[in-house]
């Protein structure tokens, strides 16, 4: 096979491939790929992503077209989307975000990176905090992402990626899971997290079965913004927000 054979056979694979899925389809020998791969580069129809991983566009002229979030699911493994992502993919805001939030449980040294011209914030967490994800397809890719309920306990936990409490506050006028909402908070094992939602259920008027705190300290309802406002003594919240007009 030519290079030009090799390229049409990759593009079969779609937007992206990995070395082993370019060796199954094409079963030829590792060096023999790692030959054409050069080629290939060389001549602008597939770029590298990540390690062992390269998207192709059949213009050499051209940048590859693949969405930013299948992107993500093939270049940082685990991984799902989430934050402020998954808030405006869940229709809960109506804010797109500049930048791309992923959430791992992978040790990465960079917390930030730019690929194909889209930025993208990745946030390690801790493994036991990694649940909550469904498969969306996307462009014939199953991409990870955290679900409704996932997508808000998240957003209450960091509060900074998601625009604020504002943002995730708006997710409450939506139909969501309150059991689900409820086990996700207590696995979570934050009490920042369960003093948020406990006031913004009773704020939009949910009825949610949590706790009251048992701590006399007082926590930011939205630690993004000034420690100012009026306090709310049932869960131990300064309430330094302006929620009116949301419900």
């Amino acid at each position: 096979m030519n290079k030009m054979e090799v390229l049409a056979k990759l593009l079969e694979l779609g937007e992206a491939f990995t070395i082993q899925e370019a060796l199954d389809h094409l079963k030829i020998d590792r060096n023999l790929m790692k030959y054409y791969l050069k080629v290939l580069s060389e001549a602008g129809f597939i770029k590298r992503i990540g390690k062992g991983v390269y998207a192709l566009t059949p213009d050499p002229k051209e940048t590859p077209s693949i969405h930013e979030f299948v992107l993500t699911s093939l270049f940082i493994k685990p991984s799902a989307i989430a934050y402020w992502s998954a808030l405006n993919y869940h229709g809960f805001t109506e804010q797109i975000p500049n930048i791309v939030f992923v959430q791992t449980t992978a040790r990465k040294k960079r917390q930030e990176l730019g690929v194909f011209g889209v930025r993208y914030k990745i946030v390690r967490i801790k493994p036991e905090k990694f649940f909550g994800i469904e498969k969306a397809w996307i462009e014939e890719f199953q991409v990870p992402i955290t679900d409704r309920e996932k997508t808000v306990v998240d957003c209450l936990d960091k509060p900074r990626y998601c625009g604020g409490i504002i943002e995730v506050a708006k997710a409450f006028r939506e139909e969501l899971g309150i059991e689900k909402l409820r086990e996700y908070a207590l696995r979570m094992d934050n009490s920042a997290v369960i003093r948020r939602l406990g006031y913004l259920c009773d704020y939009f008027g949910v009825d949610i079965d949590l706790k009251k705190p048992k701590t006399r300290n007082y926590i930011l309802l939205d630690p993004t913004m000034p420690r100012e406002g009026n306090v709310n003594s049932k869960w131990r919240v300064i309430v330094n927000v302006e929620l009116e007009g949301l419900e």
